[in-house]
């Protein structure tokens, strides 16, 4: 794969704007299994829940047979076929409300080619600043990851045991019907979320993969729960596929110097699935 071809494309970036609706924001509500409220502020948007809006849809015959959109766009034509959400990093500098209309720019800053266990790999990062009336309230690095068709279920690392010194944990099993409103609410049409047979007979996993964004979402939640403040800033990292139809348990701890929290998920086998660290202190833009 040529590096130098695929840098042109640092740079390139899409506008979208779309509006915060409350039809949404209670159909997530009620998909998460939480309630609509927002203990800190009821009209607020709750931490990550944005990825909820700004649909970019594909029409039918766009899509690739893993039901992602074909390749085109803003994004680099990587020639490997399979490509997942890695992790990411965001700082909250205000706070979307409900009713709002917000501005995503995303622009492509980093093109990244490695050698993994089981071939060639390559990360792209996205930058996406969300604004609203040209006031910055979201700042996010999106990590997407290339590979070959072996996909990420052959390429998983090696396991790692979770952490026994939590402070907080709550569990949630995350089930077919999970899967798929989560998929419903993001748009998202990617098979290893839904279709069993091609998840296990097409890119080896055990079961349906469990949407990363939905967990770091839950991670986030629960972080500012127990911290009850707003989080200032929050990035996460998936560690391990996370396989449906079994409990997972959230678990976090404060951090050592009061700014936040350490967080990870556990499977049902005792391994880390997911890291993430979140932060708290005062936004720096009106909410």
């Amino acid at each position: 794969m040529d590096e130098d071809s695929l840098s042109g494309w640092i740079g390139t970036s899409e506008v979208l704007t779309d509006s915060l609706d409350s039809v949404r924001f209670n159909a997530a509500a009620a998909a998460l299994l939480t309630d609509a409220s927002n203990p800190l502020h009821a009209s607020n948007l709750p931490p990550l829940w944005h990825w909820m809006y700004f649909w970019s849809p594909a029409a039918h015959d766009a899509l690739g047979d893993d039901g992602h959109p074909k390749k085109g766009g803003f994004l680099p034509p990587v020639k490997l076929p399979r490509r997942m959400w890695a992790g990411g990093k965001l700082v909250f500098r205000g706070t979307p409300v409900i009713g709002d209309t917000l501005t995503r720019t995303s622009t492509v800053t980093a093109i990244r080619e490695a050698a993994g266990r089981s071939g060639p790999l390559v990360f792209v990062t996205v930058r996406h600043q969300y604004t609203r009336d040209d006031v910055l309230l979201i700042e996010e690095y999106q990590d997407i990851v290339y590979r070959g068709r072996q996909g990420m279920a052959s390429a998983a690392s090696q396991p790692k045991e979770a952490p026994s010194d939590h402070a907080w944990s709550s569990s949630f099993t995350p089930d077919t019907t999970l899967l798929f409103r989560y998929s419903a609410l993001t748009f998202n049409g990617h098979r290893i979320h839904y279709d069993r047979d091609y998840a296990i007979c097409e890119e080896g996993y055990a079961g349906l993969v469990v949407q990363g964004p939905l967990v770091a979402t839950l991670l986030a939640g629960f972080a500012q729960r127990h911290l009850r403040m707003p989080l200032s800033s929050f990035a996460f990292r998936g560690i391990r596929p996370l396989m449906d139809g079994a409990p997972v348990m959230l678990c976090g701890k404060p951090a050592v110097d009061g700014s936040g929290a350490h967080l990870w998920t556990r499977d049902a086998h005792g391994f880390v699935t997911m890291e993430a660290t979140a932060t708290v202190g005062h936004l720096n833009s009106q909410s």
